[in-house]
């Protein structure tokens, strides 16, 4: 990766100068693990003297790179033109959000992507759940999580650059898509999905923005809970309660199952909170089809990942054992469709 860094120290030099109207100079770049799909680069920016810590985030150059015949979340991502306006609108209603900055030309050299500020924080779920300086934030995280999400879904839509606008009926029929592409009997995921037709909840009266991916491992927190909310690129149109459902999926608890909250917590606390900072009441029954669908979803991704390493389109050791994840959420959609609410 040294021609790589290299490469992208020279150009991030120019546009951070170019930006900040000085002369730059990039210190401390490295790139952030995690982000199969899109690359987060840390660096420092010093201009007259003056240091400015950052975050790049662009697509790989090899997004564009035929992928396996099974489709993916990828799909139906915004690209980072959007992102950058979506999360310049989250932030400016308030959300814990990074503050973007500027956006990378085409002739820039670095592909689409986008610079904003650095904030401090990690987002290892492993070290979030169990390491002795995080017992304090542990407390709190399900509650700033509900009250963060309200925020959210009250961005004035009139701020949003145009997204796409996604109901129950619309996500059942591209996890259907999805299904269909592996070619092959998944008999429990079928079942859920038929499960998911019949029970499946009225449009909502009022769409709101979702961000899409909003989860444990999506944020920041430190030693005071959340610092951050990552990982817009999911952020359509929708129901508010998809979200909520989203973070409870089991996965997403990493061991901590008993705490459906993202593994802090309970879902009422959750929803408790959320109410509170003004979100819309929540139904439960609702919820439960929303975790019942992220369920669903996220056992095909898994499906999906492993089948870009089976098929040859890409050879990668964290793909072929997120497959392995898959009869995980089997697993969890059977409890789910046999406790119902």
């Amino acid at each position: 990766m040294p021609d790589e860094a290299e490469n992208a120290a020279a150009v991030l030099a120019r546009v951070a100068g170019r930006h900040f109207g000085g002369t730059a100079t990039i210190t401390k770049l490295r790139r952030e693990s995690g982000g199969a799909s899109r690359q987060t680069w840390s660096f420092d920016a010093v201009v007259d003297g003056k240091r400015h810590e950052l975050i790049l985030r662009r697509d790989p150059p090899t997004l564009g790179a035929p992928r396996s015949k099974a489709e993916t979340d990828r799909s139906v991502s915004i690209d980072r033109a959007t992102e950058f306006r979506v999360l310049g609108a989250a932030f400016k209603a308030g959300v814990r959000a990074p503050a973007v900055l500027f956006e990378l030309a085409p002739d820039d050299g670095l592909g689409e992507g986008f610079v904003m500020r650095r904030i401090g924080g990690i987002a290892i779920a492993r070290k979030l759940l169990r390491d002795a300086p995080y017992e304090s934030a542990r407390k709190r995280i399900a509650g700033q999580l509900g009250e963060i999400l309200a925020r959210i879904h009250a961005v004035p839509p009139g701020d949003l650059p145009p997204l796409v606008h996604r109901e129950a009926a619309d996500h059942i029929a591209g996890q259907r898509r999805a299904l269909d592409l592996l070619d092959r009997p998944q008999p429990v995921f079928e079942l859920a999905l038929s499960w998911l037709d019949r029970h499946r909840p009225a449009p909502t009266t009022r769409p709101v923005l979702v961000h899409g991916d909003y989860r444990t491992g999506n944020y920041l927190a430190d030693e005071s809970g959340v610092t951050a909310i990552l990982d817009w690129e999911g952020a359509h149109l929708g129901d508010p309660i998809e979200d909520l459902g989203w973070l409870c999926v089991k996965s997403w608890r990493f061991g901590a199952i008993d705490k459906p909250a993202g593994g802090f917590g309970s879902r009422e606390e959750l929803w408790a909170a959320y109410e509170r900072a003004g979100g819309i009441r929540v139904d439960p029954a609702r919820a439960h089809w929303w975790e019942v669908f992220g369920t669903v979803r996220w056992g095909i991704i898994c499906h999906n990942q492993a089948w870009r390493h089976l098929s040859g389109a890409i050879k990668s050791m964290e793909l072929a054992s997120i497959g392995r994840r898959a009869v995980e959420t089997e697993v969890d959609l059977l409890q789910l469709l046999r406790n119902g609410v």
